[in-house]
């Protein structure tokens, strides 16, 4: 493991799974993520196939490793239907009636539905797999299909679900933390991050260096960095490097 990651190992249903998270993220995160992790829902696996015998026989593969499974008969009936906040992926017919799998594809994208697909077709061609790719599919399994290789598929689509739920939890609790920012510190949070020094922070704001002193601290305490280029990081990933108010 690198010196920028530490790991936190799951007791819930992800059992020996390790997620790996950045250095920032989990000084930051650190007690709402365990209880995160103990009350994540179980990751669940979409099937949408028109074809009933293929949809019980992934079903069964999928749950003889401990998935939980839902089954779709339409791409309309998956669109309709509640999803579960947790680790999904969808396993996808490319050939269906009404909606096809490609259609799906766009329709999640537009419609801001995050999650990973794998496709799975009778019927595929090299075309038909570079579009399924270059649209963002973890996988393009042509039928038939080693049971391993839709299984190593579904765990690596579920381990990228799993990282955008972190990467999405980190840019929350940094969204709170600078809303719980005062104006005048979310100033000079603007400018540190920036590289002013506090003389120059202060000939911009009208205050003197003493006070930008007090309120760099301030913003430090209340944004929970522990160092200035940390402080940086979490400005960057709330896209206000560069940015005055």
């Amino acid at each position: 493991m690198i010196a920028s990651e530490r790991t936190i190992r799951s007791t819930n249903s992800f059992k020996d799974t390790e997620l790996r998270l950045p250095l920032t993220a989990y000084y930051l995160l650190l007690p709402a993520y365990r209880s995160l992790l103990t009350s994540m829902p179980e990751p669940t696996v979409f099937i949408v196939d028109d074809d009933a015998l293929v949809r019980e026989s992934l079903k069964d593969l999928i749950r003889s490793v401990g998935l939980r499974v839902e089954l779709f008969a339409s791409a309309q009936e998956f669109l309709r239907a509640q999803h579960p906040d947790a680790p999904t992926c969808l396993v996808l017919d490319v050939r269906m009636p009404g909606l096809s799998g490609f259609d799906l594809q766009k329709q999640a994208s537009e419609a801001g539905l995050e999650i990973p697909i794998i496709f799975i077709t009778g019927h595929g061609d090299i075309p038909m797999t570079v579009r399924a790719m270059k649209a963002g599919a973890i996988e393009f399994l042509s039928k038939p299909f080693r049971d391993q290789d839709l299984l190593d598929a579904i765990q690596q689509a579920l381990e990228r679900s799993r990282k955008a739920r972190e990467q999405q939890a980190v840019t929350k609790e940094l969204r709170r933390r600078f809303a719980s920012l005062t104006p005048r510190q979310r100033e000079v949070m603007e400018r540190v991050v920036a590289g002013l020094i506090n003389k120059e922070t202060g000939a911009e704001l009208g205050i003197s260096e003493k006070t930008v002193k007090i309120q760099r601290h301030q913003v430090m305490e209340k944004m929970g960095a522990r160092s200035l280029p940390e402080l940086v990081r979490m400005a960057d990933s709330l896209g206000i490097i560069g940015r005055k108010s």
